[in-house]
């Protein structure tokens, strides 16, 4: 793997718990100059409350962070309504809203929720349907149509359309999610835990081969990585488990060896003490580690 040289930006993920907490640790990361925030996505879960409302209330009570779900759950997501609902943010949060997209997962919760159980093959088919169903609405075309094996549009109407040019990320791990990534996906999402970094050398080159084939270039698709960890003033006791000088290694080499852009930190400890270690303490030494391995610094590419 090498750099892409991609600008290095970080975020704060949560889950949509309760909303005193949610709303406190969004505002903290917001005036800790933290780039972005994720949002989780599970519908089934009771204890949660909904993600797509939960951002419209956070949107509208910050002024210059960015969000994003991490990642939505297609199948108990409408694609049309996700079209509008993503655009209706962006136009809210004057710009500050991109997508993220997952095939699903969790399929007995799902059925639980009236959803459709999938087979991986037919959850990956499903996404890349959504994909050309949510950028149709998203054109300036009069009318759209699109008869799909999953979705269909029947002369629907686009609108409203998002206020700047807003990323389609994808929480993938499999092969055919990788290779949907690389074809056409803006961005791609996965997690420490899921996909540890000794696997992301194989994805990033199913992502790489994808979007080459595709007429694209690899270095145009972010790659974003949730992790999780735990900041210490001990020694480490694993992965992102241990002290700042720790974290800052590895996510600099996550980034000029790994290939990664962004990290969307979700603590292990407690937020109101994690972020701002995480903020304060790990995100500029990394950016001053980045740019000196970089030289002449990153390629600005959105």
């Amino acid at each position: 793997m090498a750099d892409y040289g991609r600008p290095v930006e970080f975020g704060y993920s949560t889950e949509p718990g309760r909303y005193d907490e949610v709303l406190n640790s969004v505002l903290l990361a917001e005036r800790l100059g933290l780039d972005l925030v994720g949002i989780q996505d599970h519908p089934y879960q009771g204890r949660f409350l909904d993600t797509w409302t939960l951002l419209s209330s956070l949107v509208a009570r910050t002024e210059r962070i960015r969000f994003f779900p991490d990642v939505s759950n297609l199948p108990l997501r409408h694609p049309p309504l996700i079209a509008k609902s993503a655009a209706t943010l962006d136009v809210i949060s004057g710009g500050r809203f991109e997508l993220g997209l997952g095939a699903g997962g969790a399929w007995e919760a799902v059925e639980a929720y009236g959803g459709v159980r999938r087979t991986a093959g037919e959850a990956v088919a499903a996404l890349e349907e959504a994909i050309e169903v949510i950028r149709l609405l998203w054109s300036e075309r009069r009318s759209v149509r699109h008869e799909g094996r999953f979705y269909s549009l029947r002369g629907a109407h686009p609108g409203p359309l998002p206020v700047h040019d807003m990323g389609i990320w994808l929480g993938a791990l499999g092969p055919r999610s990788l290779e949907l990534t690389g074809r056409l996906a803006d961005g791609w999402v996965p997690s420490s835990p899921f996909l540890p970094p000794p696997r992301l050398p194989e994805a990033h080159a199913r992502i790489d081969d994808a979007a080459r084939s595709a007429g694209r270039r690899p270095e145009a698709i972010r790659r974003l990585y949730n992790v999780n960890g735990v900041i210490t003033d001990g020694p480490g006791q694993g992965f992102l488990v241990g002290p700042v000088e720790q974290w800052v290694e590895k996510l600099t080499g996550l980034v000029v060896e790994g290939g990664m852009d962004t990290f969307v930190f979700f603590p292990g400890g407690p937020v109101d003490r994690q972020l701002p270690r995480f903020a304060e303490e790990v995100v500029p030494a990394v950016r001053e580690c980045v740019a000196r391995e970089r030289g002449d610094g990153p390629v600005a590419l959105r």
